[in-house]
């Protein structure tokens, strides 16, 4: 579903991807790990073309990325959860949800709404469709961001550190959502920090570091026998 090659983006001087090549299958749920300034989630923007490579490729189910296509394959491929929760403030929770499939996929109103109340059901937010997101907690907002991407219906989404501006207490709640996505057919990719999300739900799980990616494997190989040393440090530090 998604394929890099040779990817490598520079801002200015700082070279944040240094000649990252990656596959990720259908229905793979790829777990990004790495000290914070690694290249994560300049990585993951990549993959959708929010930041374009300085050099290589990238490929969604086939097709090559470029400036020129990018908005049709990413529209018809790619939902993405933010840090951040970019929800429309002047919006209620079941119109944030409803915008895209109607302006961009053309949907009915009461057919996007039906799809809204189906996933707002999954993120156990029904409840909430009437109301605005500053109504809501931090947790709130994010599973709404992630009802919000998951009506659009697309093969692929990617998180991008989606727990790290939540409080502690709100945390769990967004992880139960994302795991109860990791048992359907979604191609996932999760930049994270949570280990014990990324034990419970990664297929495979990379290490970067520095722009590149120093190891990848099976959660078991991750916390049970890694083998790059670089990653031993990180993980001794983060698991204690």
């Amino acid at each position: 579903m998604i394929k890099l090659e040779h990817v490598c983006k520079s801002f200015g001087d700082l070279e944040v991807l240094k000649d990252i090549s990656l596959t990720v299958e259908e229905g793979e749920k790829l777990v990004v790990i790495g000290p914070s300034g690694s290249g994560k989630s300049t990585m993951v923007r990549c993959m959708n073309f929010l930041e374009e490579p300085s050099a290589g490729q990238v490929f969604i189910d086939g097709t090559e990325l470029s400036a020129k296509n990018k908005n049709d394959i990413v529209r018809k491929n790619i939902a993405m959860v933010f840090q951040q929760f970019n929800l429309y403030p002047h919006m209620t929770v079941l119109q944030n949800i409803t915008l895209a499939p109607m302006k961009l996929q053309h949907m009915s109103k009461q057919e996007a709404e039906k799809i809204a109340y189906e996933y707002l059901d999954v993120v156990g937010l029904r409840d909430k469709a009437h109301v605005y997101p500053a109504t809501l907690s931090g947790g709130q907002q994010q599973r709404v961001a992630i009802a919000r991407a998951l009506a659009t219906k697309q093969k692929i989404i990617l998180f991008d550190e989606p727990t790290s501006a939540l409080d502690p207490e709100t945390v769990q709640e967004v992880l139960d959502v994302m795991i109860q996505l990791s048992r359907i057919n979604i191609t996932m990719v999760v930049v994270t920090h949570e280990m014990g999300f990324a034990r419970q739900v990664a297929d495979r799980i990379l290490f970067m570091d520095q722009g590149t990616i120093l190891e990848e494997g099976k959660p078991e190989h991750f916390f049970e026998n890694p083998t790059n040393e670089r990653t031993k440090a990180f993980l001794s530090k983060i698991l204690k």
